[in-house]
């Protein structure tokens, strides 16, 4: 069976962060899946790569059709989830659909806010993970390459990064529907990563009343914190301090919430009802989701602010038309080289041949020199046999074939073997 691209995945769109969280990888141990995944199929996985952000779990690979179908079960078995209940948010592309896949997801066209530029880190990421694991072979090298070059010209020709309406301005305004002005808030953030200092960067430019930086390690929080100047604090005193913030971001790598329904309810209580909005950016969540059934407490997970960021995606419509254009174009090319691809064992295997026939007919040239006969005739000798064992297939094939065939084959001969003036 003959190698393909193939694309497995779920997303934003085609499952809810509840099913995400389930499959989303910490950067430290997307080397270790893709290792286990190439394991599982006892090498019949050429190459691999795992993209894991907090909107999509995507498995890129080269193989054949027939472990294309099994990568789903292998992917609900390594998170050991019901396959019933996964394979309804899955995708599996093929081929071309594999490839445009790849060039929409790089471009900013397949994300929860249309145009962001974080999404090609991200992909960049995981190829220089599945670099570390051994699992980048030619095509998918060659197809990342691409990948990166096409989004770099869909963000430099078309507006489709313009005006675009991030995560983190989506938060900002979540939170003024709530407060109105936010020059009253104290407003706290959990995480010390980019998605936090993006964030943070928003709200600094709303001027709150005060910032405030909590971490796991104190070190990295005062760095973030003294940014903006904000104050910081160790998540073990979040529960003591929780109800001393009206707006609370997180977005963290923890595999568990760091925030439960105790714990809210105890703050929100401490605040005497007063509303407090929480943004959980995490996948998987930091907060419970049973938060948000808390009278006084707005809770807004990740795909509650891809609602908002949507409402400006009109705007961007002709550089969407132009995008996918660009993409198309890429698609072929991409699928031409790989067709081309397909035919060098014929190439090789011809070249070969013609390789022996040149070395046999020369070999007896030198001999029939030894033997003192004339030059001429030698040289006359050897055009004559390479030109009929040159030809020897060709006619072979003429007079062996059915009459569809040979009509076939006839008009092939003209490209084949042009005349001496088609080639001036």
């Amino acid at each position: 069976m003959s190698v393909g691209v193939y694309t497995l995945g779920l997303n934003h769109v085609s499952a809810p962060v509840s099913v995400r969280e389930r499959l989303s990888l910490s950067d430290d141990l997307v080397k270790p899946a893709v290792q286990s995944l190439r394991s599982a199929f006892g090498g019949a996985i050429e190459e691999a790569a795992i993209l894991s952000t907090c909107n999509r779990t995507e498995l890129y690979c080269a193989a054949d059709s027939e472990i294309a179908t099994q990568l789903p079960h292998w992917l609900a078995d390594f998170n050991r989830l019901d396959q019933n209940a996964l394979l309804p948010h899955l995708y599996l592309h093929d081929q071309d659909q594999a490839v445009r896949h790849a060039f929409r997801v790089a471009s900013g066209l397949d994300s929860m806010v249309l145009g962001e530029s974080q999404i090609l880190g991200q992909m960049k990421g995981a190829v220089r993970a599945a670099e570390d694991a051994g699992s980048l072979g030619t095509l998918l090298h060659q197809l990342f390459q691409r990948t990166f070059s096409v989004a770099k010209e869909v963000r430099t020709t078309t507006a489709i990064g313009e005006q675009s309406v991030s995560l983190a301005a989506a938060a900002v305004r979540l939170s003024e529907r709530v407060f109105g002005d936010l020059s009253d808030a104290r407003v706290l953030f959990i995480g010390a990563g980019e998605m936090i200092e993006l964030c943070a960067t928003h709200f600094a430019a709303r001027q709150p009343k005060q910032m405030a930086v909590a971490n796991r390690t104190l070190e990295r929080a005062d760095l973030l914190a003294n940014r903006f100047d904000a104050t910081s604090l160790r998540l073990a005193d979040l529960p003591a301090r929780l109800s001393s913030f009206d707006v609370i971001i997180s977005c963290t790598a923890s595999t568990l919430p760091i925030m439960g329904l105790g714990m809210v309810e105890r703050a929100s209580r401490e605040r005497r009802r007063l509303p407090m909005v929480m943004v959980d950016l995490a996948v998987p969540r930091d907060i419970e989701s049973e938060v948000g059934r808390l009278d006084d407490v707005y809770l807004y997970s990740v795909d509650d602010l891809g609602a908002v960021v949507q409402s400006g995606a009109q705007a961007r419509e002709s550089a969407v038309v132009q995008a996918e254009a660009i993409i198309d174009s890429r698609v072929r090319n991409y699928m031409h080289w790989l067709q081309l691809r397909s035919t060098v064992p014929v190439i090789k295997a011809l070249q070969s041949g013609a390789q022996s026939i040149q070395a046999y007919e020369l070999e007896r040239a030198k001999k029939s020199l030894v033997k003192g006969e004339s030059p001429e005739a030698v040289m006359e000798q050897l055009a004559h046999a390479l030109t009929q064992k040159y030809l020897h297939g060709t006619l072979a094939a003429l007079h062996q074939s059915e009459e569809a065939e040979r009509e076939q084959l006839v008009g092939w001969l003209p490209r084949l073997f042009p005349s001496r003036d088609s080639r001036r």
